[in-house]
């Protein structure tokens, strides 16, 4: 088999591996058969254009011209001169197939079913890589660069793909074609120079029927690389935020909106527009209640609790409906309740992926592209849609249960109860301990949520301060209850894990707590006025609002107790946050209005670290250190083999020792260095030459001028003089000759071959032969000491 069509037959290979990433995408994966077909067919279109031969820009025509004949004959044949020539029809069809795909793929969560648009963004896809691994690899014969469209295909798939952790499966498929496709160019390569000698046979076959020694290092070399790849993120330090790390994990919903809503904390979106010193105006709301007190903007909800963070679960989304939405979950006919109509102003430079309003909302008149989450209730941008300088209103219903109905509440639907009750084992014991602690003696759950409301917000002890850092890992809930200081965010996860503990359904609710009334009677809402806090469920009322943050919104009037001496702030006055006066008491520090806001600067945010949770105890030096050197890595080895080659020419050219031996040994590191400069411009070295003829080969095939060959041949003199004289004259200057030497092939070099040549030296290969001699001598040696003797068995006569 000759070592184009190899390299054709690799380069198929690795396109094809590289494209079963997608496969988790689209079910059922029957178009990955056909996709292989049609890359095999535009292959050997290619493989026929090179044995013409043609030039290289026509056969990545015909190529093209093949790939467009074939997506017609099996996509648009009605809409085709013959059925396979492309016209005006067939290029209107395929822009009317590539927007349903598009479409298809905003609607449909993964795996999403295999329409005829998905199918051929998928088939055109992976044609379109192939074509160009084709290009680089074979046609051009520079196999590494086209690991670059392999990786694209790879990335594109991995990016979108939610492979439970079978992304690793993907992964090694990609290299293994990309490896395969760098070996079958090597093999091309030497090839070229002639028959591969693999040394002398081991054992009394006279022929050796295995793979010759330099194939045999560079799979072993490949296997090495892909192991160390799979295994290395795994002794990686980490870098997750930890329990209140806005990051989350997964992916959001991204500009393309997609079918679903991935585990992505909405902090994150907040974050810009929040971390800032000056308390700006994020929105002017209107609104029908009339205690402007219970006001607060719900974002969204995180319900998944994985021990590090807190996110929302991936859900699917729907478009808006266009009348009342659902009834919300839970909510009974006797639950007194009204409806209340509020409009909303955003700011012109908030942007916010989320739609702040008020819950639960009956209906929603907005324009955009917006879609509809049914299980929070929520609202998301779709394809870049965003919340900057809107105006919209909202329908909401003001539910207003009573302390009997919330403590009469029946047990939920075994199915919520689960999802809304689930822990993981990493979560520590002092959390359950204290919440049975807090809430002893109390007979129902509604009981024991008021009792954990006033545990954090009066009777614990607890202290609001935003200056107090996160913390990370599973251990951070447990931090905050023995220190006994933090903001909303440790209030609101410290409360629903300890109510999930009790086996009450609970859930974290993100957005805006009350704002600032204004004298034109609208709402102004600012920055600090981000907030979260706990929603927890009861049968028969639904998803209910507690607020355990000091100092902050108001406590709902459902939790309030009758008796006069309560702790718990009386929801009809405002609550501490909204006091005139700043106090001096860490728990009081946010307590400013919006006019105190702007005219004083000792107000503290508490906004930018409840949207930038920092890493609780800072990163570990050992982390940063560890960060550090892989980033240094990254940039560095790229450029190993440049900066290999200049310190080994520094080493080559520089002093030597005035003996006549070191003298000798400077000669012929000189010489070394010649040849390898010579190799890194394309003059291959050839051992088997003289020094003299390998001056003479140099000079012709890097055509030399006269000062340069005579440089040339004056380093090959002295270099036989070392290995032939008995009494070797000094050699004068040739360390200086070396250098006119790599002025003249730099000057006869086009510019492609001179930045080869600094930044991907041929001759940097001979680390590598050192090393494999290296390693073979350390394994002879460790032969070498294994013992000899072998017990020997005689067959009984």
């Amino acid at each position: 088999m000759s070592g184009r069509l190899r390299l054709t037959l690799a380069s198929w290979a690795a396109t094809l591996l590289a494209a079963c990433a997608l496969l988790p995408l689209v079910k059922p994966a029957s178009w990955v058969v056909q996709a292989a077909f049609l890359l095999a067919v535009q292959s050997g279109a290619g493989a026929l254009a090179r044995r013409v031969p043609l030039a290289r820009p026509l056969t990545v025509a015909v190529q093209a011209l093949v790939a467009l004949v074939l997506l017609t004959l099996v996509f648009a044949r009605e809409h085709a001169f013959a059925g396979l020539v492309p016209g005006p029809d067939a290029f209107r069809f395929f822009a009317e197939l590539l927007e349903q795909g598009g479409t298809d793929v905003g609607r449909y969560a993964i795996p999403a079913p295999l329409s005829d648009g998905i199918r051929l963004m998928l088939i055109g896809g992976v044609l379109l890589i192939g074509l160009l691994v084709d290009t680089l690899a074979v046609t051009f014969r520079s196999a590494a660069p086209a690991g670059l469209p392999l990786l694209a295909l790879y990335s594109v798939a991995a990016g979108l793909s939610d492979d439970g952790g079978d992304g690793w499966l993907w992964f090694l498929l990609a290299a293994v074609g990309y490896l395969t496709l760098l070996l079958a160019e090597g093999r091309d390569r030497l090839s070229q120079w002639g028959r591969v000698f693999g040394g002398a046979a081991r054992g009394p076959a006279t022929e050796s029927t295995g793979a010759s020694a330099p194939v045999r290092t560079g799979r072993r070399i490949g296997l090495l690389t892909v192991g160390i790849a799979l295994v290395a993120p795994l002794a990686l330090p980490t870098m997750n935020g930890g329990l209140l790390d806005p990051a989350g994990s997964g992916v959001g919903s991204g500009s393309g909106g997609g079918g679903t809503i991935s585990a992505v904390n909405p902090l994150v979106s907040l974050r810009d527009s929040l971390n800032v010193d000056e308390d700006r105006q994020v929105m002017s709301v209107r609104t029908e209640m009339e205690d402007v007190s219970d006001l607060y903007l719900r974002i969204v909800s995180l319900d998944d609790f994985d021990g590090t963070t807190w996110k929302p679960s991936k859900r699917s989304i729907t478009t808006v409906p266009d009348g009342a939405f659902p009834t919300p979950a839970g909510l009974g006919p006797d639950v007194e309740r009204a409806e209340i109509s509020t409009t909303v102003s955003t700011a012109d430079w908030y942007g916010q992926d989320w739609l702040p309003m008020p819950y639960p909302p009956s209906g929603v008149d907005i324009r955009g592209n917006w879609r509809y989450e049914p299980v929070g209730m929520t609202l998301v941008g779709d394809h870049g849609q965003n919340t900057r300088g809107l105006t919209y209103g909202v329908r909401s219903l003001d539910i207003r249960p009573t302390a009997e109905q919330l403590a009469d509440a029946s047990a939920p639907p075994a199915a919520l109860k689960r999802d809304y009750t689930e822990l993981p084992d990493s979560l520590p014991t002092l959390v359950s301990r204290t919440a049975r602690q807090v809430t002893e003696g109390a007979t129902n759950d509604y009981d024991r949520a008021v009792r954990l409301q006033e545990y954090f917000a009066s009777t614990g002890g607890f202290k609001y301060d935003t200056e107090v850092a996160v913390g990370s890992g599973s251990q951070a809930i447990a931090r905050f209850l023995r220190d006994k200081e933090g903001f909303c965010v440790h209030f609101s996860f410290a409360m629903a894990s300890m109510a999930r503990s009790l086996d009450i359904p609970a859930r974290v609710a993100v957005g805006f707590a009350p704002g600032t009334p204004q004298a034109d009677g609208s709402v102004s809402v600012g920055l600090r006025d981000a907030h979260a806090w706990p929603e927890l469920y009861f049968e028969g009322v639904g998803w209910t609002r507690f607020e355990p943050t000091p100092t902050r919104g108001s406590a709902p009037s459902y939790t309030v107790p009758d008796t006069s001496d309560s702790t718990v702030p009386d929801p009809a006055q405002p609550s501490e946050a909204a006091s005139s006066e700043p106090s001096a008491a860490p728990s009081s520090r946010e307590g400013c209005t919006l006019e105190q806001r702007r005219l004083d600067g000792d107000c503290e945010s508490e906004a930018p670290s409840a949207a930038l949770p920092t890493d609780g105890d800072g990163p570990r030096w050992y982390t940063v250190l560890a960060w550090a050197s892989a980033g240094l890595a990254v940039l560095v080895l790229p450029l190993a083999p440049m900066l290999w080659r200049l310190r080994t020419r520094a080493v080559r050219l520089g002093a030597h020792g005035r003996s006549e031996a070191g003298a000798a040994a400077h000669v012929l590191a000189v010489w070394d260095e010649l040849t390898d400069t010579a190799w890194d411009f394309g003059i291959s070295p050839d051992e088997s030459l003289t020094p003299r003829k390998a001056a003479a080969r140099i000079v012709r095939l890097g055509r030399l001028d006269p000062d340069a060959a005579a440089s040339v041949h004056r380093v090959a003199d002295a270099v036989e003089q070392v290995l032939y004289a008995p009494r070797p004259r000094p050699a004068v200057g040739p360390a200086d000759d070396v250098r006119r030497v790599t002025a003249g092939l730099r000057s006869m070099a086009d510019r492609g071959t001179r930045l080869r040549a600094l930044f991907a030296p041929r001759s940097a290969v001979r680390v590598v032969w050192a090393v494999s001699a290296r390693w073979a001598g350390v394994r002879e040696r460790a032969l070498a000491l294994r013992p000899t003797w072998r017990p020997t068995w005689r067959r009984p006569t």
